[in-house]
């Protein structure tokens, strides 16, 4: 028999996914537009985020992603008749009929037909990842595109407001709002009365300090107000403009009424183009060690002012830059994974960012802190800013260079005294201390095998993708700290927590164990980078013997256990993507090609479960699952379901990563960072993983 070449069988497994993949993209058309569970519209941060919970955009109001009301209400005017564009109100209008809705990785797009004209109506937030100062700007462009379908002239005006509860926590607290004018242009503003800047902490809150700010491009054809929502649009259907007086009478809001932020824009005849811009000054954005820390966008004493300023002179570079970026992700994301895989991305795309805050320290150093979004609230998590990772790491890894370094200034602080990484640094956007378990307290319910893998992991990524030890070496002891504790504890975890905390206590955790087992290889690997010779080899030798003694513990035949001492079990071995990854190759092929295979027997209508016990799955960690798969099939049987689910599920909120393969329901968490992971399948090809990492700045 002729034996081919491994690097050969590589290749030719290469060119089946290729093929594969340009075979999806080819046949994309075919695939029905994607529903999402909730359509993000504005989506900056934990607090700037809002979503349209709906399938059309005038079905009902838009809201935060916690599910309160934060309302922007749109109408248009076509040859005197007003049609409602976003949300429900007032409902005496008709709807403009919806025909499409696209959400793509820097713009979510929808049309409209009616009345003789398409209208373009796009969301477009320049999240570009290699650009700090431009990913940071908290402001929007709501942009218009109005032309005639039936070839005739029709006259056009567009309205559009933004309610007073994007500025509250809560509906009983008053607001203030003012008009100003910027290079002689309006400019609309509104607060909160009593602005308590940082002052709360936990999961389901909104922002109640700080200016939402209103402005258009150009002045011409432009009537603004402040007024009651019910006034303003009353006043722009039956005149098709504001009145030139403000009524600022009602500081209260309230559902359905309550001062707006309000604009009218006259277009004239068809066809034509405008935008508007909304924007969210927070002042101070996260509280790290009870000192106050600006938004990265400001860290040069830049205001409101400039913001603006900057936004409209950027607008059309910015637009071009960022269609081509979504143009060329979308493009690579089918290349990797098929078209379903790419719509997965682009729904991801935003919504991962939009659950972190990029500040500035003091010296200048970015901070990137994520919210543990309706889970707990935590802020800088560890085992959230883990299966976000990939994201990071693809983009750019100076924003996961600026998530871990938080922790790792916080770990070698005396007063975190554990041999094993924290898990957290407060509750958002209040950093000052682990709130999680048992904190600073006591050792119970920690996650001591789990973080400190995690940590190990990620600084591993971050040097292997940078091509240097440079941050680990900052903080070598911590780490060879944490590698001593796992050589100690790893191979066979006590009873404890892993990241998966709402499964309970585990000992003898298979996949923990692996984790472990990763984590001195990468540490390992490490020591290699940092000159430590006999380290590296002393760290990969005790890798190589832990993953030899976990596939005789964990065996059970035609799969691997949950638990080692529990036969007849089964889990998603979600970590063993790191071995792929990293380059570590601790585990023989057969592991994963074994695990697979199991795993397709086991799926539901709407995904594979997590493990033996429970019906729930988490979306992302199902994508690491996927990307152990050699040929693209096996990867697309394991996607094709959460897609479904993704499409189909009566849950209508931000993408959920926890959720029912039964039923397709909700069983916890939205918005979340973690989403992110759904991006590494690109990690998996290095020459797209360095086409977009090296592009960071």
């Amino acid at each position: 028999m002729t034996m081919i070449p491994c690097k050969f069988m590589r290749l030719a497994r290469r060119l089946i996914f290729v093929l594969a993949a340009l075979a999806a993209a080819a046949t994309s058309q075919g695939l029905a537009p994607l529903r999402p569970p909730a359509v993000p519209l504005i989506a900056h941060d934990p607090y700037f985020s809002i979503w349209s919970m709906a399938d059309h955009l005038a079905a009902d109001g838009t809201k935060h992603w916690t599910g309160k009301p934060n309302s922007i209400t749109a109408l248009i005017r076509i040859d005197g008749k007003t049609y409602r564009v976003i949300g429900r109100d007032p409902r005496s209008l008709p709807e403009l009929q919806q025909t499409r809705v696209e959400v793509l990785p820097t713009r979510t797009v929808y049309e409209f037909d009616g009345a003789g004209v398409k209208v373009g109506l796009t969301f477009f937030t320049p999240a570009l990842p290699d650009d700090l100062d431009i990913l940071s700007r908290p402001l929007t462009y709501i942009e218009w595109n109005v032309a005639a379908a039936d070839g005739k002239q029709h006259h056009v005006a567009i309205y559009f407001d933004a309610a007073s509860d994007l500025v509250v926590n809560t509906p009983d607290q008053p607001v203030v709002a003012s008009r100003h004018r910027l290079d002689g242009q309006p400019l609309l503003r509104m607060g909160s009365r009593e602005q308590p800047v940082l002052a709360k902490r936990g999961d389901d809150l909104r922002i109640d300090w700080g200016y939402l700010y209103l402005a258009a491009d150009k002045p011409d054809g432009v009537s603004e107000s402040i007024m009651p929502g019910t006034q303003a649009r009353a006043a722009f259907e039956k005149d098709g403009r504001l009145p030139d007086s403000d009524d600022l009478s009602d500081s209260t809001p309230r559902r359905g009424g309550g001062s707006v932020l309000a604009f009218s824009i006259d277009l004239g005849t068809t066809p034509l183009s405008r935008y508007l811009m909304l924007a969210y000054d927070d002042l101070y954005s996260i509280e790290y060690f009870e000192r106050r820390e600006r938004p990265w966008w400001r860290r040069n004493n830049e205001g409101v002012a400039d913001l603006l300023r900057n936004a409209r002179r950027d607008h059309d570079s910015l637009e071009a830059r960022s269609k081509h970026f979504d143009e060329e992700l979308m493009d690579d994301l089918r290349r990797a994974g098929g078209e379903e895989y790419a719509r997965l991305g682009a729904l991801a795309y935003r919504q991962t960012l939009a659950a972190h805050k990029l500040v500035a320290d003091l010296d200048g150093t970015p901070m990137f802190f994520p919210k543990e979004n309706f889970s707990n609230g935590c802020i800088a998590t560890v085992d959230v800013i883990y299966p976000s990772s990939p994201f990071m790491l693809l983009f750019n890894p100076l924003l996961l260079k600026a998530q871990l370094e938080p922790v790792m200034e916080y770990a070698r602080l005396p007063r975190w005294r554990w041999p094993f990484a924290p898990h957290d640094l407060g509750t958002y956007p209040q950093a000052n201390g682990q709130v999680y378990g048992g904190g600073e307290r006591t050792e119970e319910n920690q996650m001591p095998v789990e973080e400190s893998g995690n940590m190990l992991i990620m600084v591993a990524a971050l040097a292997r993708v940078e091509g240097n030890a440079k941050f680990a070496e900052k903080y070598w002891p911590q780490l060879s700290r944490w590698a001593e504790y796992l050589k100690e504890k790893g191979l066979d975890p006590e009873n404890q927590l892993s990241t998966d905390d709402f499964a309970g206590h585990l000992a003898h955790n298979a996949n923990l164990s692996i984790k472990a087992i990763l984590a001195l290889g990468a540490y390992g690997a490490l020591c290699e980078m940092t000159g430590h010779k006999q380290d590296a080899a002393s760290y990969r030798k005790t890798a190589q013997e832990f993953a030899r003694k976990w596939m005789e513990l964990a065996n059970d035949g035609d799969h691997y256990r949950l638990a080692f001492d529990n036969p007849g079990t089964w889990s998603q071995k979600y970590n063993l993507v790191w071995d792929k990854l990293l380059g570590l190759n601790l585990f023989t092929p057969d592991v994963a090609r074994k695990e697979i295979a199991f795993y397709l027997t086991k799926q539901n209508q709407y995904g594979l479960p997590l493990d033996n016990r429970r019906d729930y799955t988490k979306l992302d960690w199902i994508l690491w699952t996927a990307t152990l798969a050699e040929n693209p099939s096996d990867f697309s049987k394991l996607v094709s379901p959460v897609y479904r689910f993704v499409n189909e599920s009566p849950s209508r909120v931000p993408l959920t990563d926890w959720y029912d393969t039964v039923t397709g329901k909700q069983q916890g968490f939205q918005a979340r960072s973690v989403v992110g992971g759904v991006f590494v399948k690109m990690l998996a090809d290095p020459a797209i993983w360095k086409k977009y990492s090296s592009r960071g700045r």
